[in-house]
Order: structure tokens, then sequence, then C-alpha cells
């Protein structure tokens, strides 16, 4: 097992040193190559009704049928979150779910985040995106660099309907309702998809993708996943760890005592899944169509349409669940949930862990706090046994879990409000309610850096009147 890069933030501090020849691309130069790839992509265009619906390859992908009413609660210092740095202002800090003004009477489809990341993207019922957070990478996709307060539109995309979107630490990628995929941000790995290493992509270009239609989306720290409408599983970006799923690590000399790596420019197909023996020897899976993929800072994790669940990449504190602490270079089956109503619903993916809902109940593996015991295999979230688990967002070492009528949160500390769990509470390492969504209807949730947006259906006269309870934030 190699050692695992830490997300130390204070790093990017000197990554200047190490980028590529590649400049970073202007504004100008931005627009100019997404102008061109928009007008490649003119089936995307809102405009486009006029395609036949009859043909399977040019029907439109859903935006998800629920909406509702987005909330925050966390740090929303965006520059300073999840660095050594950080000197808190109270007025930044959020410790109970609050609404986001800007969002007021806006139902809100979809949101994405990652443990990794201080952004976020807040998709409408419309598919108009929106980012918030950190930019020093242009990961907002707003035209450049500095630094935004606030939620900003995304406007090169406004002629499109955005369905879904994934980030990572400092890199987007947003999902059409025809199946392309726009990418923006840190580029300096290949992690945008775009077919270079162009260390910054300020305004979001599409990437190249032929094969068929892109049904799925996901980030990790320093890559990137797609999924096809034919099951097909597609990966980009930094390899170190076998991450990307194509039995290498990526590392090469580039000069007689200095390494490097051969970053993926451009999505590649997974090819092989695999299921070890007691002596490590491996045997191709078969029939494998991958219904969704999650990504850690530097692991991978995805179920087929036979829950059958595969992980990868870096294997360190047992995150791959395999119980041991080996680094997997192509997916590899875990053996634990192969068996009869054994499959796996759902994945979740934190830094340095992973979360599994089964038809046996919900399981994690990992590590979940920053010293102490790991899970090398999975074992059973007692607490949660026998709750209707619709989403989970996985942070650093916090985790927030919606489930029936309920908001279920814990974490180590340090926190940073994402929790939810009141003012006076800033960790819990037992699970606790978030009293103040105590019967709120919450049907998606994902966590970033120090922070947490929940989306909650806003129908019934319960959910108005907890709603009506909550405060405003303007971020």
């Amino acid at each position: 097992m190699t050692p695992e890069k830490r997300p130390a933030e204070d790093e990017e501090e000197q990554e200047t040193k190490k980028l590529k020849e590649d400049p970073p691309l202007s504004a100008n130069e931005g627009s100019a190559e997404a102008s061109l790839l928009q007008d490649d992509t003119s089936q995307d265009s809102v405009a486009s009704d006029t395609a036949s619906s009859s043909d399977p390859e040019k029907k439109r992908l859903s935006i998800p049928e629920e909406r509702g009413t987005v909330l925050f609660t966390g740090c929303a210092q965006w520059e300073y979150i999840g660095r050594r740095n950080l000197n808190s202002v109270p007025s930044l800090i959020h410790f109970v779910p609050k609404h986001i003004s800007t969002f007021k009477g806006i139902k809100v489809a979809f949101v994405a985040s990652h443990c990794t990341a201080a952004h976020s993207v807040i998709i409408t019922e419309e598919g108009k995106a929106f980012t918030v957070g950190r930019n020093e990478k242009g990961q907002l996709g707003v035209g450049d660099s500095e630094n935004r307060a606030g939620i900003v539109p995304v406007d090169s995309l406004s002629d499109f309907t955005i369905v879904q979107a994934a980030v990572g630490r400092n890199h987007t990628l947003f999902l059409t309702d025809r199946g392309t995929v726009f990418a923006c941000g840190d580029n300096k790995s290949g992690q945008c998809g775009t077919g270079n290493t162009i260390a910054v992509i300020n305004v979001p270009c599409r990437i190249s993708f032929k094969e068929s239609r892109i049904t799925k989306v996901a980030c990790g720290g320093e890559f990137s996943m797609i999924v096809d409408k034919k099951g097909y599983l597609y990966s980009f970006g930094l390899p170190e760890y076998g991450q990307l799923g194509h039995n290498t690590d990526g590392k090469f000399f580039l000069t007689s005592n200095k390494l490097a790596f051969q970053h993926e420019r451009t999505p590649r197909r997974v090819p092989i899944f695999v299921e070890r023996s007691k002596d490590g020897h491996p045997t191709p899976v078969t029939d494998v169509q991958i219904v969704d993929v999650a990504c850690g800072a530097n692991h991978t994790v995805a179920i087929d349409a036979k829950k059958r669940a595969f992980s990868w990449g870096f294997g360190g504190y047992g995150r791959l669940g395999h119980a041991e602490p080996k680094d997997e270079y192509v997916p590899r089956l875990i053996k634990y949930f192969d068996g009869h109503n054994r499959g796996v619903t759902k994945i979740y993916c934190g830094s340095t862990y992973t979360i599994g809902i089964s038809l046996l109940g919900p399981f994690l593996w990992g590590q979940t706090k920053r010293t102490g015991e790991a899970n090398m295999y999975p074992k059973p979230l007692q607490d949660l046994c026998g709750w209707d688990i619709r989403s989970v967002g996985c942070s650093t070492t916090s985790i927030v879990v919606a489930a029936d009528e309920s908001v279920i949160a814990w974490g180590p500390s340090p926190t940073y409000g994402e929790l939810g769990l009141g003012e006076n509470v800033k960790s819990s390492t037992q699970p606790k309610e978030v009293k103040s969504l105590e019967g709120a209807h919450v049907y998606q949730v994902t966590c970033g850096m120090g922070h947490t947006m929940l989306l909650v259906r806003d129908e019934t006269e319960k959910d108005k009147e907890i709603l009506s309870k909550l405060k405003e934030v303007t971020l």
C-alpha cells in the first residue's frame, strides 16, 4: 500500500510551482472554446425540441422528479475551510439548517458537493445550474478564477437543461438532458476529460464522447467517472492509486530520478471487473452493467444491475471493504455482499470510508475518524437498521443521513456546523437526530468540506410548518 496524499489544502499554495507547461485559459479563451463546443452540441439546447422523441438515442434524460426547498448548514468561509490557517468568523458558520435566501420561492431538484470540495452545485426544477463556494481553479464555471461572494448562475449553460452534476476537489461536471457532459475547473491531471491538461478551465467545456449517451457522473478528488446508457463505466484524471480502474497507477520516470503520472485526459472505458480468491487469484466477473458509482478522495465504488458492489483505488483504512489495506488497480468484487439477498442498492463515499445500503441494511467500512480504529470490512450501522434511508451525505469525517421523516447526523470534532445539530452541538460520536428538521421529508442530502445542503419536500402542511420556523442565510 502506498502512502496516501493527504488533502491538506496548504499544499495548494505550492501548486503554482507544479502546474504543467500549459497555461490557464483566460476568460476570453474559455468563452471562445465553450462557444465552439456549444455549436457542436446544438442538440443539447433547450430549443432543440424538434428532435424525434421516438429515437432512443435522442430521448432526454429527466430532471429528478422530487422538487423542494434547499437548506444550508455549515461553514461558508469558502477560501479557508479545510485549511490549517482557518480563523473562523462566527457569522459565517451556521450550526442549524437555514433557508438560502437566493432560492426563496424557487424549487430545487438536485444538489451536488463532495467530501474534498469547498464548492457546490444547485440545479433548479427548470434545469438551470447555479454554483457557490471556492473558485480559485475556475470550478464555479463563471469565466474566471476570482473569488465570488454568494451563489452565481452558470450563464454559459443557460441554453441547456442540466439534470445532474458532480464536483471534485477543484473541478465540476454538468450532465445535460441529452446525455452530454460539460466540465470546468482544475484540469492539471486531465480530470475535466477535455483531451488536454490545460491547468485551469474557467468556462464549462464539452467532453468529447461519441460512444453513447451519458447517464451518470461522479467525481473523486482529482479524477472523474461517467456511466453511459449501456452501463459501461469510463474514467479519466489522476491514476495515482489505481482509482481509474485501468490496472495501473500511471507512474513513470520523467527523468532518472523524478516520477510523474500518465494522466487520462479523455474518458477511457474500465474494461474488466474481477473477484479474487483467498490466495489472491483474480477471476473476471461477467455481465457487469453499472447503475451507480461514487468516489472518495482516492477510491471508487460502483454497483451493477445485479446489485453487486465493486471497489478499487487506495486501500488504506479498509475503505475498499476487502478486509485488507491493499490498493486495487481494477474493480474488485466486494465478497461480503455477494450472495442471495445481500446485494447493494445505493453507495456513498467519504474521503476514507464508504457507506453501502444493502438488502440487509446500511453498512460502513473504512475510517470516519482522523485517528483510531478502522473497519477493514463492511460492518452494520446498527443505529440506522430499520430506517428507510433515502440519501446520505459524506464529508471528510461527518455523515448526514435522510431517513424516514428525520435527518440523522454524526461526526467527530472538529466540525464546522455541517451536522446541523444545534448551536451548542459542534460534534457527535453517535448518530443524533437533527431536531430542527424532525418530521420533515428530506429527499436528498450532500456534504462538502465543512458544509451540508439538504432538499426538503415542501408539499405537506407538516413540511411547510417546519420550514417556516427556519431562519434565512445569505451565502
